[in-house]
């Protein structure tokens, strides 16, 4: 069994955009300066942040429901489905949020899944400026199936489904 799992990513990404609200209109003004690159990927977006980059910077974005609301379990199972390729999260860290065991579940999903993630501006200008955004990527998750223990028909249980997702 392999140490890592081989992800391909599209050359056409699918790229989540989440800000709290102290960050929204950094992340707006970031999308609006590069909204000719974003324009050629797929965006989805939390419920509030995804509302306001319609209206002010034109895009079309798929919104999930508000933070608060599930919408950061949303971008989080759509990381793990593999839905979303890259994730831009200007997230407050001066500014407590209700629902910070969501948020801090959503970016251990990023990092479990090896997901390029920017939490804010400086870091999101790398992203999009990397020669990788319009191409295919191979991207590596670790094999975590080796790292946990389990009982013995459970892993017979996760034997059996991997072999069914290699054959159909």
């Amino acid at each position: 069994m392999s140490d890592y799992i081989e992800i391909p990513l599209r050359a056409h990404k699918h790229i989540g955009l989440v800000a709290h609200d102290g960050r929204k209109r950094d992340l707006l003004e970031w999308i609006a300066f590069n909204r000719g690159t974003l324009s050629r990927h797929r965006l989805y977006a939390t419920g509030t942040t995804g509302a306001l980059i319609q209206k002010e910077v034109g895009l079309r974005v798929i919104r999930l429901k508000s933070g608060p609301f599930g919408g950061d379990q949303q971008m989080g199972a759509l990381i793990a489905d593999g839905e979303i390729d890259i994730l831009i999260f200007f997230w407050d860290p001066l500014e407590p949020q209700p629902h910070d065991p969501d948020v801090k579940a959503l970016l251990r999903i990023a990092v479990l899944y090896n997901i390029p993630t920017a939490s804010n501006r400086a870091t999101a200008d790398f992203l999009i400026s990397s020669p990788l955004l319009d191409e295919p990527y191979a991207r590596l998750i670790p094999n975590y199936r080796q790292r946990i223990k389990r009982a013995p028909f459970i892993e017979a249980a996760l034997h059996a489904a991997a072999q069914d997702e290699e054959q159909g």
